[in-house]
Order: structure tokens, then C-alpha cells, then sequence
């Protein structure tokens, strides 16, 4: 096993009880983490990737397969012997001790040089920009700054990967974003592989260099945000994340390409299956800001009538119902055109390079 990877996870299986006729919470889940990576396991609850998180910290045995850290297989080091530290959702810092004390506990015991610490605490508290709170206790500071010592804290021994468990979980929303930038600034400037988890698409989407999608124990899909978002592989996927439209219909030969003829309407929309798809099984999926309203005179679009008008600041999104009463989401920016009104009968374009197919 080479060294290219920071992790590689290879063939788990995860059960909690012997009994081969439940589902284990890991099945055969194989991945590798790069270097430096920001790698996002995102799932809705109860997918496996806390279990998978938490058999890399070594918090969780794997029933079989194997776990390597910088090509070293760790399956039988105890949490505390691999080059692994954890952020959790509850910070966990010490009441009695100030900020500084906390970021030093683990250097202290780890051994380091009465010299070498207060450096190594004072880069840390440079890293999380907190240096003018060193002497504040836990008690005295917001949740976001609670945040950025645990984050410290977790760095300060110098781990090869850092694990992190919806640690945003209990900010609020404004505060979640600007500590979002501020974790991928952290994880840029530490230069060390961080493996986070979270049920947040949004997060996901904003922070990761890749993802991988969970769902029942199984990774169903890695890649780029871009990757997941414009080409997701599973109806699951595509689902998942972000907001997605699916017909029903079948494909039909065209003139000089194949065309997908929704259930709902006799028009033909030109789309390119991939390879190893169930044509005789196909939906088209799109996602509602890829699509154009279009003048209601234009022929060969579908057609459809507007129920709810929602405006969300950038965007307004209407709720559209189709002739065989199927219902679509479609979004528009707010650039100063005229907003459309309930009622009022549409046609929606829809590019190629907006056009999905998936199995249904």
C-alpha cells in the first residue's frame, strides 16, 4: 500500500450484532482520502458516517476489511496511538482551565518541551485568530470562539488527520457560515487532511474538495460538489442535494440524436442517455434554476401552470403543475424582470446540458 493516500479505508464492514440478517451499519465501504484533502462524508441520519468516522478515529472496531493511515493498516492501534484527532459536536473543553491551558493539555501530555509548548500555543491561537483571549475561561466565550479552541486544541499535537463531527451543528446560521470559511481557511493553512461529517448539503457543498454520499451504509457516490451536484449517479444523489425535478416518459429515437418524451405532454426533448442506463426505464431529472420560462406561444416546450409564487431575496421559485397534474419546481434569478403570478399558464425550455437522465 503506497503513501499517495492520507487514508485509505478498504472493504468495512461495520455490524453491532451478529446477526447476519440485519443490514450492518457499514456494508463493504472502500475509500481513499488524499493528502491535505477536506473529504466530506454527507448523509441524512443514520447513513454510517459517523460509524465510518468514528472506526478511522479507532473509537468503533470494524467487523472486517481494513483501515490504513499514511499506508500503515490501524486497525489494532487504540485511538490514542494513531496520528488521528477529533472535533465533536459538543466542543468538550476543559471549564477550569483558560483557553491557553486547554490548547497545551494535549502537548503536555504528549510530552513536549517546557520550551517548545507556549510556541506551539501561541501558532495555534495565531491559526484560530484568538490570541487575545488566551486568558479567557470556556464560560466566557460565544459558541463560535468555543469552536475555533476546540479546533486549535485538535491541531496543536500536529495530527496527520483531523476528524470532525458536525461540529457547526449548534451555531447558528449566521454564525455557521462565516465559521465555514474560517474551517477551510484552518484546514488550507494547516495543510492537513480533515474528514468531516455532516447531514448539511450546503456545508457539504461549500467546504469540501470531495464528498461522498451515504446512504443505508453505503457510499453511493465520491466526487467534487460540482460532480455531485451536476452529474449525480443515483436518484438518491440527485435528491440529496440540492432541489430536483423528475418525469416520468420514455426515450424515443430523434432525428440526429436520441429524445426523451415525457409521460405528461407530446414533446420531444433532446438528451444524451449514459452509457449502461435501463432505456426502457428512464426519467428525466433537471434541476429547477437550469430551466427558462419561455413566451407561451413557443411550440416544442413543456407546458405548465403556476401554483405558488415563492420569493426567496436572489431568486423567486414557483411551484408548477403539469397537464397530467405532476407537479415541478422552477427557479428564477430576481435580475429585475417582472414577476410571474398564479394562475398564469407558462413554457418551460429546457437545455440539453440541463437534462439528466436517471433510472427511475
Amino acid at each position: 500500500m503506497g503513501h499517495s493516500s492520507a487514508v485509505d479505508v478498504c472493504n468495512v464492514v461495520k455490524r453491532y450484532l451478529d446477526d447476519p440478517a440485519l443490514p450492518p451499519a457499514l456494508n463493504n465501504v472502500s475509500v481513499n482520502i488524499a493528502h491535505n484533502e477536506f473529504f466530506t462524508l454527507l448523509g441524512p441520519s443514520g447513513c454510517g458516517k459517523t460509524t465510518l468516522l468514528r472506526a478511522i478515529a479507532g473509537f468503533e472496531t470494524v467487523s472486517s476489511g481494513d483501515i490504513f493511515l499514511g499506508g500503515e493498516r490501524i486497525n489494532d492501534l487504540p485511538p490514542y496511538r494513531r496520528r488521528i484527532n477529533t472535533v465533536f459536536q459538543s466542543y468538550a473543553l476543559f471549564p477550569h482551565m483558560s483557553v491557553a491551558e486547554n490548547i497545551a493539555f494535549g502537548l503536555e501530555m504528549q510530552g513536549l518541551g517546557k520550551q517548545a509548548v507556549p510556541k506551539r500555543v501561541k501558532e495555534m491561537l495565531a491559526l484560530v485568530q484568538m490570541e487575545h483571549l488566551a486568558n479567557r475561561k470556556p464560560a466566557e466565550l460565544s459558541g463560535g470562539q468555543q469552536q475555533r479552541v476546540a479546533l486549535a486544541r485538535a491541531l496543536a499535537p500536529q495530527p496527520a488527520v483531523l476528524l470532525l463531527d458536525e461540529p457547526l451543528s449548534a451555531l447558528d446560521l449566521k454564525l455557521r457560515k462565516e465559521m465555514q470559511v474560517e474551517l477551510k481557511r484552518v484546514q488550507q493553512e494547516a495543510g492537513i487532511t480533515f474528514i468531516f461529517v455532516t447531514h448539511d448539503q450546503e456545508e457539504a457543498l461549500t467546504l469540501s474538495d470531495r464528498i461522498a454520499v451515504m446512504s443505508a451504509g453505503n457510499i453511493m457516490q465520491i466526487g467534487t460538489p460540482g460532480d455531485i451536484y451536476e452529474r449525480p449517479q443515483h436518484r438518491f444523489v440527485a435528491q440529496f442535494i440540492g432541489d430536483i425535478n423528475f418525469l416520468p416518459g420514455q426515450m424515443r429515437p430523434g432525428h440526429d440524436q436520441p429524445v426523451f418524451r415525457p409521460a405528461a405532454m407530446p414533446v420531444d426533448i433532446p438528451c444524451q442517455p449514459p452509457s449502461g442506463i435501463d432505456l426502457s426505464r428512464v426519467q428525466l431529472a433537471f434541476r429547477p434554476e437550469r430551466s427558462r420560462l419561455v413566451d407561451p406561444s413557443q411550440p416544442h416546450h413543456l407546458r405548465a401552470v403556476i401554483e405558488t409564487v415563492m420569493y426567496v431575496g436572489t431568486a423567486t421559485l414557483y411551484r408548477c403543475r403539469l397537464p397530467d397534474s405532476s407537479q415541478i419546481t422552477l427557479r428564477e434569478s430576481n435580475e429585475g424582470g417582472l414577476a410571474r403570478n398564479v394562475g398564469e399558464g407558462v413554457a418551460v425550455h429546457l437545455p440539453p446540458q440541463a437534462c439528466l437522465l436517471m433510472e427511475a
